[in-house]
């Protein structure tokens, strides 16, 4: 199913964790160049801004042979434009398979191709079906599996999951008012099914092309999982949805469920990605504190906005002050020690920050006031004396 070479994908595996190596200064760049010269490898870039000026040029040269079909095809296609736009989602597969058959890997061009094609049929089907999100939807998460994969970028496999979310939505959506209000619960359930699926295909995931998208889709379970039971959500859904008119004194129904969910899924999430060590998890779960604060600030203002903006603020620089006094000295398990397989030095730069705002000083070894010269002390010296 793979179009790549495999074995120059696990060069590539092989080069990226020797990268790695290079930047946690376990082999210096003069081992880490042989290793990448003595390796064939697809063609890609791992600098995104190069990647970014190769896709502006693939969108160019895309869209330079859909105008040119559009030229010499115009006459007879008339006012069917679907048609159009389907030869345009076939010129982009079409396209998408050369450039890879040319071994390019995640370079910009074949982005360009790749999002480009699935971009036109989903235009396409929806001339075609007049709009029907469902088929839409469905046709989607169909292909984009295909092309992840096929072509192992990271962008199918987040339109899976999103399509395939779509597509479980718009079914409820067909049910009616029920489907509607059972929506959240549904959502929840279908969140944790991608979760544990895609646990069990890490675990059993030989060889690892497929590491790196089962992960995303992790990931995304996870955020998931914590906005379809966030109260801000589904409060505001339940009004676009049902038209459920809100009036002061009332709420949504199993509201004090929500207002438990929208607290505790983000402290789960905090405890239990520091007791597995999981560190996407940490940062989601972090995230989903800050939005359910967000949420319950949103509907009921107790302070003024400048007040619970430094009361927060104190909260927080006091919480992390001392959390880092307590596992600065910490070698193993949970740590403040920096990671030497990450590029950043966040952890020291926020001591220097709280020490500096502090006006704490570095530890000093004072000199000792106890004389040796005259062998007074402990033993004999230069003068005899003990």
């Amino acid at each position: 199913m793979i179009v790549y070479d495999k074995v120059e994908l696990e060069n590539l595996t092989l080069v990226e964790e020797a990268h790695s190596l290079k930047e946690a200064s376990f082999i210096d760049s003069e081992q880490y160049k042989v290793i990448s010269k003595q390796l064939t490898i697809p063609k890609g870039s791992n600098n995104l801004l190069i990647r970014l000026a190769f896709f502006i040029l693939g969108s160019f040269l895309y869209s330079s042979i859909c105008g040119f079909l559009t030229l010499i095809s115009e006459n007879a296609i008339g006012e069917n434009f679907e048609v159009i736009l389907f030869l345009y989602a076939a010129v982009g597969f079409a396209g998408a398979e050369a450039l890879t058959r040319l071994k390019f890997f995640g370079q910009g061009l074949d982005d360009a191709f790749i999002i480009g094609s699935q971009l036109n049929l989903a235009i396409a089907i929806g001339l075609l079906t007049n709009g029907n999100e469902i088929v839409i939807a469905s046709i989607i998460t169909l292909t984009a599996l295909i092309n992840y994969l096929r072509y192992l970028h990271l962008s199918m496999a987040l339109l899976f999951c999103l399509a395939l979310t779509a597509t479980l939505t718009y079914a409820m959506f067909e049910i009616g008012t029920t489907g509607k209000t059972i929506l959240p619960f549904v959502i929840m359930l279908f969140a944790a099914a991608i979760y544990f699926l895609s646990k069990t295909i890490i675990s059993k995931l030989v060889p690892n092309f497929y590491y790196k998208g089962v992960l995303l889709a992790n990931s995304f379970s996870l955020i998931l999982f914590y906005l379809s039971g966030n109260y801000l959500v589904v409060r505001e859904l339940s009004v676009l949805l049902l038209d459920a008119a809100i009036v002061p004194g009332h709420d949504i129904s199993f509201a004090f469920f929500f207002y438990g969910f929208t607290f505790a899924v983000p402290l789960f999430y905090l405890i239990y990605s520091i007791l597995k060590k999981d560190r996407i998890m940490l940062w989601i779960g972090f995230l989903a504190l800050g939005f359910s604060i967000y949420t319950i600030r949103f509907y009921y203002a107790i302070l003024p906005i400048e007040i619970a903006l430094n009361l927060g603020g104190v909260f927080l620089f006091g919480f992390t002050y001392f959390v880092i006094k307590k596992l600065k000295d910490k070698e193993a398990g949970v740590t403040f020690k920096p990671d030497r397989l990450t590029k950043t030095n966040a952890f020291l730069n926020a001591e220097i920050l709280i020490s500096s705002q502090l006006g704490l000083k570095p530890e000093i070894t004072t000199e000792s006031n106890i004389g040796f010269g005259g062998g007074e002390f402990s033993g004999g010296g230069s003068g005899g004396e003990f």
